[in-house]
């Protein structure tokens, strides 16, 4: 292991997450031309990985951007007029903001930052606006610590056969099931930093076909992010534009080290760490999300004894460890700890210990 990986702060950020050496080193495998035949066989080997963590048979498309940018692309692919946005916290609060500043009318309906969405009030705001032609939600809504009950909401979505769902699955993805297919999510996005646990730069995000459909007739769809030449090039084994071609390396090998855990063990892995941050944090601070609504890839603590969170967080730096700051108007209030990719439950036991120790818990 190369010394300068071993001695850096380790991340319990809510992204980028702490990646695993074996995955850094792969980033200095010297390239390839992306166009030649190296790099088609280095993106059909992440299909299947990829495919299995979505739950679907369809493609899925990888993107150099952050997730915001396919964010966007939901909204110039979809949308001709009126989207529905889920807003509980700051990340499904951007999808409303960026769908106004692509000229569409989009509505939202609100419930307070760290509570979860009921499928009934879906249902009453489909009811009074007959004319939405796509659902946005915000799976793991990464500023709140809240998880949203996807199946819930896809199931009221269902029972409208012309209706599109997007899901930003940014900090949901490998951490808990989305099951793109049994779900008919219509667009699933997730950028690589989160519960993939992979290095910031790319965006990996599922379209289905009758979503497809829709794109095909609308305009100004744009050029970077147009969901029709991603599928074009799919077919050939390639991307739009030029890819990041060292972060595919590491998106392989990853995929390859998920398939090795087993998704289901990696699934019970996310589990049981965020069922031991949520019980410490309710034992000593606060959990800010509401009981049963809570993130498996964070956990979002109220700092309901006001500990002063800059002695906190320059306190924690010193031992080596980086926490999250609480987010928006959450600053102060609440701080956030990620346990999302590869970190293992004796590294977040030393974490607590050392938290306590610096707060007098």
């Amino acid at each position: 292991m190369n010394e300068a990986v071993q001695s850096h702060p380790r991340l319990w950020i809510p992204g980028p997450v702490e990646v695993d050496p074996e995955v850094l080193e792969v980033l200095s495998t010297p390239l390839i031309g992306h166009r030649g035949p190296e790099f088609k066989q280095l993106y059909d080997a992440c299909q299947p990985g990829l495919r299995a963590i979505f739950g679907t048979e369809r493609p899925v498309f990888v993107a150099t951007s952050s997730a915001t940018g396919v964010m966007e692309a939901c909204v110039r692919n979809l949308v001709a007029k009126r989207s529905l946005h889920l807003c509980c916290g700051a990340f499904s609060e951007r999808w409303f903001e960026i769908a106004k500043e692509c000229g569409r009318e989009p509505i939202k309906i609100e419930v307070d930052w760290g509570k979860a969405f009921r499928a009934p009030l879906l249902d009453e705001a489909l009811r009074k606006n007959p004319d939405v032609e796509v659902v946005f939600l915000t799976h793991s809504e990464t500023s709140t610590g809240v998880l949203n009950p996807l199946f819930e909401v896809a199931a009221v979505v269902r029972q409208r056969p012309k209706l599109l769902l997007c899901v930003d699955a940014v900090s949901s993805l490998s951490t808990t099931p989305v099951d793109v297919d049994k779900n008919r999510i219509d667009v699933c996005l997730a950028g690589t930093q989160k519960g993939l646990g992979l290095p910031p730069g790319l965006t990996v995000f599922h379209v289905s076909e009758r979503a497809m459909e829709v794109a095909k007739s609308m305009p100004g769809r744009g050029h970077y992010f147009d969901f029709l030449a991603f599928q074009k090039n799919h077919e050939g084994s390639s991307t739009p534009t030029t890819p990041a071609v060292s972060l595919f390396y590491a998106l392989r090998v990853q995929l390859e080290r998920i398939q090795r855990e087993g998704l289901d063990a990696r699934y019970r892995r996310h589990w049981q760490l965020a069922a031991r941050a949520r019980a410490w944090a309710k034992e000593r601070l606060g959990l800010f999300p509401e009981d049963g609504y809570a993130s498996y890839g964070l956990t979002c603590v109220e700092n309901k004894k006001g500990f002063d969170w800059k002695t906190l967080d320059a306190e924690m730096r010193k031992r080596g460890h980086v926490l999250g700051d609480g987010y928006g108007k959450l600053k102060g209030k609440t701080f956030r700890v990620a346990h999302m990719g590869d970190l293992t439950m004796d590294s977040l036991e030393a974490l607590l210990d050392e938290i306590n120790e610096v707060m007098g818990l």
